[in-house]
């Protein structure tokens, strides 16, 4: 099994790297960093620099493939030196709000584009990405983080208008949108001190539950959004 997994150099998706590369079934992992290159290795892993809002750069390395058996998009932004989500509209900046939408909603639209060719194969198949359950309209009931919120909701219909189109052309082929849970990672390190007790995971145990919500769809539920622990969450 030939897996690309983008944003493998952050911890959810260093977490996924590692796990992966256990697998008996894996045979290869195309694991992509954007700025700065592991400190790790593995013989399965094969590293390349990309950074996945750059058409250009996705499709150079959608050459470098053959069959694509699984794609992990488990890179993502949620505040930078400048800004940190918005508690109020009077917060919008719209330079953070496209940052946003151009790190959490682009990349997975032009993964869709180059690389679910390779995936035509007729072998069960996945396409994933690491959203947030604050990308859930119908569970937006606090408000606030508007640019972060945005931009997930986005990345979700990108998710869920991809597995229409490709169920007639890629009938074994499942698309997910999976929240990870509060993990504990640079993303959301500014924000834990408000995580109740018991609710911050490690990477290791996020990846491993995200897994087995993949390990057990069925293209059946092709465009579904889930919890890391089996929930399916609203739109």
């Amino acid at each position: 099994m030939q897996i690309v997994l983008i944003g493998a150099s952050g911890g959810i998706g260093a977490a996924f790297a590692r796990a992966l590369a256990q697998r008996d079934s894996t045979t290869r992992i195309i694991a992509t960093h954007h700025r700065h290159p592991p400190a790790w290795d593995h013989p399965k892993v094969h590293w390349h620099a990309l950074d996945a809002s750059d058409e250009g750069a996705v499709a150079a390395l959608a050459q470098q493939t053959g069959d694509i058996d699984w794609v992990i998009n488990a890179a993502g932004f949620l505040h930078d030196a400048q800004h940190g989500p918005e508690k109020t509209i009077r917060q919008a900046d719209a330079a953070f709000f496209m940052k946003n939408m151009e790190r959490n909603a682009l990349p997975t639209l032009l993964l869709a584009r180059h690389l679910t060719p390779r995936m035509r194969h007729g072998r069960p198949a996945v396409f994933a990405a690491v959203s947030a359950r604050l990308g859930s309209i119908g569970e937006n009931h606090i408000g606030g983080w508007y640019s972060y919120r945005a931009s997930k909701a986005a990345l979700n219909m990108v998710l869920k208008t991809l597995s229409i189109e490709l169920r007639r052309t890629h009938p074994q082929l499942t698309v997910a949108a999976l929240h990870p849970g509060t993990t504990d990672t640079p993303l959301s390190r500014p924000f834990q001190g408000r995580v109740p007790e018991g609710a911050l995971f490690t990477p290791h145990y996020s990846v491993a539950c995200m897994l087995n919500v993949l390990d057990g769809l069925t293209p059946q539920q092709s465009g579904g959004f889930w919890s890391f622990d089996g929930e399916a969450l609203p739109w």
